[in-house]
């Protein structure tokens, strides 16, 4: 068991990196491709494509869209592009026989014997501040995550603290809990929030940049629309 970097069922390339990241992938003869909902740019015409629910209510619960989108190749290979909502990297991990959890926004697509299903993270959820679910991928073959901003590959080895937002997926065997980064007061005094504390081994894949705190960036040159006085 475990994660090749290298290996792949289905050839690819990752263009625009690291900025505007675009998968371009090829689909063997008479195979099928998950993909995140909306996320396909371009495709060949003898592709064809299925609409699935994954997750139920609690794929719904959790923010995301409902559906993953299926796309079959005919009797020859074909291709197709994959574009993911928000700007920033694609990272790519051949799972043999184990897990990854990856933050909800961050899925992109999946060989179909991968099993993609909602895992509830019951209060450690709850208290980070995040969404209470986070999507396991498990089984063996390809997975493509996205990011807000750069990817950064961390390999733990004992212990290591991320703060939750950064946090795009991690392997299984990882143990954490969340806490506040120095005590409840930086709740509310130091503008800090909550990390992740991890322990024992694995990958942990962070991202360089929080949407929220871009939002907050972006705010003061947002144009305003002036009210006429009467």
């Amino acid at each position: 068991m475990g994660y090749d970097m290298e290996k792949t069922d289905y050839p690819f390339t990752l263009v625009s990196q690291p900025d505007y990241g675009m998968l371009n992938v090829k689909i063997p003869g008479g195979k099928t491709l998950k993909v995140e909902a909306s996320a396909m740019a371009w495709m060949d015409s003898s592709l064809t494509m299925k609409a699935k629910m994954k997750g139920g209510l609690k794929r719904m619960l959790s923010g995301e869209n409902l559906f993953i989108s299926e796309f079959t190749a005919g009797t020859e290979d074909a291709e197709m592009g994959i574009a993911p909502g928000s700007p920033g990297e694609i990272g790519h991990v051949y799972l043999e026989d184990t897990t990854v959890y990856i933050q909800n926004s961050a899925f992109l697509a999946s060989s179909p014997n991968l099993e993609v299903a909602i895992e509830f993270q019951g209060f450690k959820g709850f208290f980070s501040g995040e969404k209470l679910f986070m999507i396991k991928c498990s089984g063996t073959g390809d997975l493509w995550f996205n990011t807000f901003g750069g990817l950064i590959e961390i390999d733990v080895q004992k212990d290591y603290v991320v703060d939750t937002g950064y946090i795009v997926g991690f392997t299984e065997g990882l143990q954490y809990d969340v806490t506040p980064v120095a005590g409840m007061k930086s709740l509310f005094f130091s503008g800090e929030g909550l990390v992740c504390r991890f322990s024992g081994e694995g990958k942990v894949w962070i991202q360089t940049r929080l949407a929220p705190a871009f939002v907050r960036w972006a705010d003061p040159f947002r144009r305003v629309q002036k009210k006429n006085k009467d």
